[in-house]
């Protein structure tokens, strides 16, 4: 079955509008379809975007898991980093159903107003926020937190006003608006409209983008025309699942850069002798050269169906930088995928789709590129989580043989969704902030300015400059074209590659092409107003982001294919593509499996200009462990501890009338409890004293006390007192 899958998601968020044609839908998808469209209307931060789809998705699967009571909670009466929300097991008057639409509601409610209020686009935000929930039947001037009488929608606001304050302290910086704490860029801006590089200082390191006028990815206009980059300290963050193993706490410039997942250094450039230089040279020329690939009048064809596409046969896991060959077609571009011979749902060959190349390059580089009305790499497979759900031939197996009802699923996917994508966020941008690596438009522009390494026989040979490649790479001879009205030009390095916006008057009806051009004019696949992502390449997090969310979805479905064995997104001739005219006739991207679609993912990347190889392949590699990990440490929650089963009078009595709790501490210690806890009523923590340390069993209670936990390890069991 074909689906357009834009045309899907805007029908979706109509439905929001009318919820009698979205009936079908669960309570959390219809909330989960608020918030990506809360992403679309809000500036392009996929850290940011990759915290929030987590929070959101923890908030409604504890408030879930708190009524339904068959899966153990995330946040509440669990301490996460430090945090602990206090919760006391309560029974919920009325109709089971009612109440998880209503707690879920309200909670979702509450922190989508929150985290989306100071946004570009927030009044469109909270039109459809507040359309769902009236539409609904809800009260958003109910405000109470007491959950514990079973109201369901105090659950709900509960919930949320915790996992928010919880927020304020994760190590974000949110209350600041995410805003750096100390990284400094090394270099200067490099002024776009100026030929070449020459502000470049160090060349391996980041150098922002001085716009004439800046919109980022989402097509918000920005002020000032020099972005900074965007989450360089975002390692500092809690985690979901990240192993304790793979942390480490790094220097640079004096300042502390928490990583996860060292992959090690990126290629590096330095100014000895050309061939030290190789690989970073090489990782970067490779960009321009790809760059070749995006006319669809070359009269190069390629059946880009998953009886071509698809099925890598090499195991990632042993990558190194200098096996990136066996892994690309580093001249024709793609990899070295076999395709599959057989659909295994439908037993046949997959049919024939072919294509010009410069059509599906294009296409793929915008449709992953998450631009304008996107839901950024996060959201963007929430969207193909949803999608999954959605199609008739899936049926909703949790591993692929637990069947659940629609909510369970939503929740308990968006839940392992969230951690994993949060988790890669962390990850990735922990790597740009400490490795800060340059990105190929500087590269390729620098290089350039500084000649050509190949032979020291020709013009302009340099150690420190680009590698001549015939047909690529090359420099202007008297009587080139491009040599210039008085020869000026001559001895400056070409590539043949995309040519750039100069050569678009109108996006609606004209297309670059692919030429030879001015290296110093080197532009990539990208809108001029945009260019590329404000922060480091190394890694690539739409590579990161993919390759985790492709094993998520892999091991929910307990199956690798998509359903009918094959996913599928329609690009519309000349309608689909916004940088410029085309594709030149109908393109259906099509994907066998998750982590096929993941893999074109990150070759959409180096087409669209953005990363070279070595940004790639680590991303791939550290997502297929996020991932993995993610759902392993996630489906945990899914059975119920036997902490449920501890009474708390069984340990410590409460006297109301002289303000004291009587503790029972040698069976509190014998029962391997370690800590007594008092909160008030909105879960802020009073004091925590270790029972090790107490030597007297009667402790007064404050008046403002409305919970006392006990905690046995990471777990606990909670009293309400008043």
């Amino acid at each position: 079955m074909s689906y357009n899958l834009k045309s899907l998601f805007f029908l979706l968020f109509l439905l929001l509008y009318f919820p009698a044609f979205s009936q079908d839908h669960s309570i959390a998808r219809k909330w989960n379809e608020v918030i990506l469209e809360s992403i679309r209307n809000d500036f392009s931060r996929p850290t940011v975007h990759a915290r929030n789809l987590f929070h959101f998705s923890a908030t409604i699967y504890d408030v879930w898991s708190a009524i339904e009571k068959k899966s153990e909670t995330y946040f509440l009466n669990k301490e996460n980093h430090g945090y602990f929300i206090p919760y006391v097991q309560t029974e919920f008057t009325g109709d089971k159903e009612d109440n998880l639409n209503m707690a879920i509601s309200y909670a979702a409610y509450r922190v989508l107003n929150h985290r989306y209020e100071v946004t570009p686009g927030y009044e469109e935000s909270k039109k459809v926020i507040d359309s769902l929930f009236n539409d609904l039947g809800y009260d958003p001037n109910f405000h109470s937190v007491d959950y514990t009488d079973g109201n369901a929608a105090a659950l709900g606001n509960y919930v949320a006003e915790n996992v928010i304050n919880y927020g304020w302290q994760d190590g974000s910086n949110e209350q600041y608006f995410y805003a750096s704490l100390y990284y400094k860029a090394s270099n200067p801006p490099m002024i776009l409209q100026n030929p070449g590089a020459k502000s470049l200082k160090d060349p391996n390191r980041w150098q922002p983008l001085a716009f004439e006028k800046f919109i980022d990815q989402s097509g918000n206009e920005l002020a000032g025309s020099v972005p900074e980059f965007e989450g360089p300290e975002w390692g500092l963050i809690n985690p979901f699942s990240l192993e304790k193993s793979s942390y480490k706490e790094l220097k640079r410039d004096g300042n502390l850069y928490p990583i996860y997942n060292d992959p090690g250094p990126p290629p590096k450039f330095l100014n000895q002798e050309a061939k030290l230089n190789h690989q970073y040279v090489w990782n970067h020329t490779f960009v321009s050269i790809w760059g070749s690939h995006l006319d669809p009048n070359d009269g190069v064809l390629w059946d880009i169906s998953p009886n071509k596409i698809g099925n890598l046969p090499i195991n990632i896991d042993k990558y190194d930088i200098k096996s990136l060959l066996e892994i690309y077609n580093p001249m024709k571009g793609g990899d070295r995928s076999e395709g599959y011979r057989i659909n295994p749902s439908t037993k046949e060959p997959y049919k024939e789709q072919k294509v010009p190349r410069g059509d599906y390059t294009r296409v793929i580089a915008e449709f992953w590129a998450d631009g304008p009305d996107s839901e950024t790499p996060p959201g963007h497979w929430y969207t193909i989580l949803n999608y999954v759900s959605d199609h008739p031939l899936f049926e909703r197996k949790f591993e692929g043989y637990e069947k659940l009802n629609q909510l369970e699923w939503d929740v308990k996917s968006y839940f392992i969704l969230g951690g994993a994508l949060h988790d890669a966020a962390i990850t990735a941008w922990g790597l740009k902030g400490y490795y800060d690596y340059i990105r190929p438009i500087n590269v390729i522009r620098y290089l350039a300015d500084n000649g050509q390494s190949s032979n020291p026989n020709l013009m302009s040979f340099n150690p420190k400059g680009i590698e001549l490649v015939d047909g690529y790479v090359e420099l202007v001879e008297k009587g080139d074209p491009l040599s210039g009205k008085n020869g000026e030009h001559i001895g400056k390095i070409k590539v043949y590659t995309w040519r750039g916006h100069e050569f678009i008057k109108n996006p609606k009806d004209d297309y670059a092409g692919v030429g030879w051009i001015l290296a110093e004019n080197w532009f990539p696949y990208q809108r001029p107003t945009f260019v590329t992502p404000n922060f480091a390449g190394y890694i690539s997090g739409h590579s990161t982001f993919s390759r985790t969310a492709a094993e998520v979805l892999t091991f929910l479905t307990g199956d690798e294919y998509f359903p009918g064995g094959m996913g599928e997104f329609i690009a519309k001739k000349n309608e689909f593509l916004v940088f410029e005219k085309g594709p030149s006739q109908d393109i259906t991207l099509q994907w066998a499996t998750y982590r096929d679609a993941s893999d074109q993912c990150s070759l959409s990347r180096i087409w669209g200009g953005i990363h070279p190889p070595v940004d790639d392949m680590p991303g791939r590699v550290i997502g297929k462990k996020l991932g993995i990990n993610a759902f392993n440490f996630g489906k945990n929650y899914f059975t119920v501890l036997d902490n449920r089963n501890l009474k708390f009078n069984d340990y410590a009595q409460v006297n109301l009338n002289k303000k004291r709790v009587k503790l029972n501490l040698n069976k509190l210690k014998d029962d391997g409890f370690n800590k007594i806890a008092f909160y008030t009523q909105k879960g802020q923590k009073v004091s925590a004293i270790k029972l090790s340390l107490l030597t007297n069993k009667s402790l007064p209670i404050a008046q403002n006390i409305y919970y006392i936990s006990l905690a046995k390890g990471g777990n606990f069991i909670t009293q309400k007192i008043n």
